[in-house]
């Protein structure tokens, strides 16, 4: 049984995850569609998957990219109503702090 649902036909080249993310499960599921896993693993693992770690790195540019967003008050309580409006609101934060950076 698949614990795993794709909502979108096409996937994209690469899942980038935390070490949390390191289960057999996840990352055969990932293979079968076409997705490489980017997960650092587990230091506890006996066998040790292929990893990049120049492709891991991208990580944090994400990150950093969401606790710009959850400095934003109206952002990190999701203030608007309507999803049109909230995407808007993240637009407009990206573009001021990468304007202002």
């Amino acid at each position: 049984m698949d614990y795993f649902q794709v909502a979108v036909q096409v996937g994209p080249e690469e899942l980038i995850a935390d070490k949390a993310y390191d289960a057999d499960d996840l990352r055969a599921f990932l293979t079968r569609q076409g997705t490489r896993p980017v997960i650092s693993p587990m230091p506890n693992r006996r066998a040790i998957p292929p990893f990049d770690p120049v492709a891991y790195r991208k990580r944090n540019l994400i990150e950093r990219a969401f606790c710009r967003l959850k400095d934003w008050r109206a952002i990190a309580t999701r203030y608007d109503k309507t999803a049109r409006n909230f995407l808007a609101g993240i637009c407009l934060v990206l573009a001021v702090t990468s304007w202002i950076s």
